[in-house]
């Protein structure tokens, strides 16, 4: 925007106060992406800038017209001070705050129009001053409060718009007196009362719209008696009452003749053949009754629009619909809507005949009988056809195919029988295809494959056979709902059903379909209703279910699935329902998340259940507590401590050698089985346990992660919860290194694992952590370099405990080499990742970099690692990985 001329000098043939008022309004904008407001400097008059006209006897501004230039701002108060000004136009812009009172004072107004901004506040009262005032066009914004009676001197209006606000109170009676008005339209507001008689005075008007308020009673009769009338709707209000039988004849210039969605009775008038011009006859959601007079609409040719849907028209009885045969002479008939009358009969031959530009027919909702014409297939333009709901019966004609513009085809609760025809192939532009709840029957057409821009697609509740071909899932563009259930569909679900990424829903409950449930339906992330129930599926429920995190519905009852219940349900935050019943699952069933509400979960069915909440009245889960071992969950994540030991080691190995295998296998215990503490610790308990992860709780943290000290609730245990960072690079591989290392070790001399989690945060990220006993007397760095703080120089080890724990961590090497199988190179030894417990017992962890050594032949100088390269911290890696010494214990005695 250019620099705003507040000091300019006006040109002398200007007058200083429109300049002023011009300048001010420019300062108003905030926004000008078209750069209008560029041209408003002081290199030419202000009469040439752009949107302003001046008079040119005397140089004042008349009109300012900045229509459709992206303009943002506000309505400056100076702009009352264009006193000359005949026409404002600010319309189609994206003008906020209120309308300044200060536009009362121009006088010589003839044209006020601010149409499609983001005004609010009420109407101004001072606009009753511009007493000239022909347009006013308020329409679009966000203006509040009544209409004000003070407009109620502008006798010279032409056109009044105000539709479109939040505008309150009643319709004025005082409108009646503006025997000029041409044209008023207070739709979209929340007008209230009933229409008054007093605008049957409107001897004038033209136009007449009051749509979508609040108003009730009658149409004043009147009103009904203003020929000039060509454009009238009252949709959306609570009006009622009958049409005057001799409404064409009194209204014969209508063109549009508008009242859906009131609660109108009667019948429709006849008369209304009598308006030649008619275009658009809407009176949808009313309670009109008696028979189509359609015989009478064929003189209408101007017809573009016949819609009464949601009436009580049509007695039910064959010949209901026979007069439709008189509308093949609206050669303009665009749509035609019939949808939840009592229309009966059969649909005749002639409706082949119908206009080619007819694009909507629907029918749905009534009581059709007979089969489909093969006319059909000459309108070719057609778009939508709803024949739903109806008692239609017979095969479907393959002429359907011809309807290559169709977008949606509704043929479902009716009496369809024969198979689906290939021909649907042919509908390219098909979005929505429903044919539940008839009875078609034979395989689901490969052809359906071609529709490729369907959205929706149900063909549920009918007898059809054979498996789901994948030319109808593969590159579809689903993304609203698949629905295939109450069939006889064999096989499997196919694997391209993955390929369904923006489906909401799925649902092919109800068939014999068999094999195990496709993993890859965890793709599907947009799914939020996933229905398999009552087929034979079996194996168990995929873990990449743990993707959908929108689902709010799933039902895999009613199979042959088996295992445990995933834990990963619990976190699920949208998940509502979940059905789980007459399967063959076993084990514990969680407490938390869609498990803790009784309403939301089925088990029934499954005899090997046990735990849960009490409402399920399942049994009690055995007392033994569950064991660990690691190899599914894991992360590189164990505590980082580690034993420092200097040149006790070759110490260490002369005096204690013996002592150290006696040790290593009379003090090694049994860790927790793999199978046992497989199945984890939620999130949400590790939330509790560390009070959220409190930095007060933290105890350390390494290279790919956090370690917390926490308290499970269910056995009051004080534990190690070490945290996995996954946005560290290399974190998730050392997790599984970790993990494989720690899949079968047990020996007392390295830290136990006791459970781990892998799972979903709150923000949906993934979370994966292991926890571990906690050591009371912390890592031996602490130790051997302890802090300023007063605490920590209490810390020293005697000759005997550096011994003792430089004896443990000998054993806890000598068990990785000599006694795993494989064989494991810890690969990061140093004092931070040995921890030691209250009795000061040496415990190695963190085995995020060990390797695994395979065995190449019987000579133990021939035993190869599988990893190559450095692994390690710097000044701590391994010399020698391919012997059996102990060269990974570094010097615990240099620290004295």
């Amino acid at each position: 925007m250019s620099t705003v001329l507040e000091s300019a000098t006006p040109p002398t043939f200007g007058n200083e106060s429109d300049l002023l008022a011009l300048l001010d309004f420019k300062r108003s904008i905030t926004k000008d992406p078209r750069h209008i407001m560029s041209s408003w400097n002081n290199s030419i008059p202000f009469c040439s800038w752009a949107g302003v006209t001046c008079n040119p006897s005397n140089n004042r501004v008349i009109i300012l017209n900045l229509e459709a230039q992206e303009l943002e701002g506000f309505i400056p108060p100076s702009i009352g001070n264009l006193t000359y000004l005949t026409q404002l136009n600010l319309t189609d812009n994206k003008f906020r705050g209120g309308i300044p009172q200060e536009l009362g004072r121009l006088l010589r107004l003839q044209q006020l129009n601010l149409m499609a901004n983001s005004l609010r506040g009420n109407i101004p009262t001072n606009i009753s001053h511009c007493s000239q005032l022909r347009v006013l066009d308020l329409g679009d914004n966000g203006l509040t409060g009544p209409i004000p009676d003070q407009l109620s001197s502008l006798f010279e209006l032409t056109h009044l718009w105000l539709d479109t606000n939040i505008l309150t109170g009643s319709v004025p009676a005082w409108l009646g007196n503006f025997s000029s008005l041409y044209a008023f339209s207070f739709g979209e507001n929340n007008l209230q009362g009933s229409i008054p008689s007093e605008l049957g005075g409107l001897t004038s008007l033209r136009r007449f719209v009051l749509a979508d308020n609040n108003l009730s009673g009658t149409v004043p009769s009147s009103i009904y008696n203003i020929s000039s009338l060509y454009y009238f709707t009252v949709t959306s209000n609570h009006l009622h009452g009958e049409l005057p039988p001799n409404v064409g004849i009194t209204l014969p210039n209508l063109e549009v003749f508008a009242g859906g969605v009131n609660k109108f009775t009667g019948n429709i008038p006849v008369s209304l053949s009598n308006a030649s011009r008619l275009r658009l006859l809407d009176f949808a959601e009313n309670g009109l009754t008696g028979k189509l007079p359609a015989e009478y609409f064929g003189t209408l040719g101007r017809l573009v629009r016949i819609n009464f849907d949601d009436n009580s028209l049509g007695s039910g009885k064959i010949g209901d619909l026979n007069s439709l045969t008189f509308l093949a002479n609206c050669t303009r008939l665009e749509v035609l809507s019939f949808i939840n009358n009592r229309f009966g009969g059969e649909l005749p031959e002639s409706i082949g005949n119908l206009s080619t530009k007819l694009r909507v027919f629907s029918m749905s909702g009534n009581l059709v009988h007979g089969s489909i014409p093969i006319g059909i297939g000459n309108l070719v333009n057609l778009s939508k056809l709803e024949l739903g709901d109806n008692n239609l019966d017979g095969s479907l004609p393959e002429e359907i195919g011809k309807l290559q513009k169709l977008e949606g085809l509704l043929l479902n609760l009716n009496k369809f029988s024969g198979p689906i025809p290939s021909s649907l192939g042919n509908l390219t532009s098909l979005t929505k295809l429903f044919m539940e709840g008839n009875r078609f029957e034979g395989s689901i057409p490969p052809s359906l494959g071609s529709c490729k821009n369907l959205l929706i697609l149900d063909l549920s509740s009918n007898s059809l056979n054979g498996t789901i071909p994948k030319e109808v899932i593969a590159d579809s563009s689903l993304s609203i709902s698949l629905t295939l259930s109450n069939n006889y569909l064999t096989g499997s679900l196919p694997d391209e059903v993955g390929k369904l990424v923006q489906l909401t829903e799925l649902d092919v409950s109800g068939n014999k379909l068999s094999g195990e449930i496709p993993t890859t339906l965890g793709n599907c992330v947009s799914l939020e209703r996933l229905h398999l129930e009552d087929n034979e599926f079996e194996g168990t429920i995929p873990h990449s279910f743990k993707d959908l995190r929108g689902l709010e519905e799933i039902d895999v009852s009613g199979n042959h699935l088996f295992g445990k219940v995933p834990e990963f349900f619990v976190h699920l935050g949208n998940l509502k329902n979940l059905n789980l019943s007459y399967n063959h699952l076993e084990g514990e069933l969680p407490k938390e998340g869609v498990f803790s509400n009784a309403t939301g979960v089925s088990v029934l069915g499954n005899d090997k259940l046990c735990g849960g909440i009490p409402e399920l009245l399942l049994p009690a889960c055995s007392s033994r507590k569950p064991q660990s071992s690691l190899g599914v969950l894991a992360s590189e994540v164990i505590i980082p401590v580690s034993c420092g030991i200097s040149l006790i080691i070759a110490f260490c190995c002369c005096i204690a050698g013996r002592s150290m295998a006696k040790r290593s296998r009379d003090r090694s215990v049994a860790s927790r089985t793999y199978e046992d503490w497989k199945s984890g610790v939620s999130y949400t308990e590790l939330v509790q346990s560390t009070d959220g992860f409190s930095t007060n709780n933290l105890i350390g943290s390494g290279s790919f992660g956090s370690v917390y000290k926490g308290l499970l609730s269910g056995e009051g245990m004080v534990v190690a919860v070490k945290v996995l960072n996954l946005q560290q690079h290399g974190a998730s591989k050392s997790f599984i290194d970790e993990c494989k290392a720690l899949r079968s070790i047990r020996h007392r001399n390295l830290l136990k694992i006791i459970t781990a989690c892998s799972s979903i945060d709150n923000q949906g990220n993934d979370f994966k952590s292991l926890v571990f006993e906690f050591m009371e007397n912390g890592s031996l760095d602490s130790w051997l370099h302890p802090r300023d703080d007063e605490q920590s120089q209490g810390k020293r080890l005697s000759l005997i405990q550096r011994l003792n724990i430089a004896i443990d961590v000998a054993s806890a090497i000598e068990y990785l080499h000599h006694y795993c199988e494989p064989s494991i190179v810890h690969c990061d030894l140093k004092p931070s990742n040995v921890l030691l417990d209250e009795d000061m017992v040496a415990h190695v962890g963190d085995f995020g970099l060990a390797s695994f050594l395979l065995e190449a032949s019987d000579d133990p100088s021939e035993i190869q690692s599988i990893s190559v390269g450095l692994k390690g911290s710097i000044g701590y890696i391994p010399q020698g990985m391919t012997s059996y010494d102990y060269h990974f214990l570094f010097p615990l005695l240099t620290t004295f």
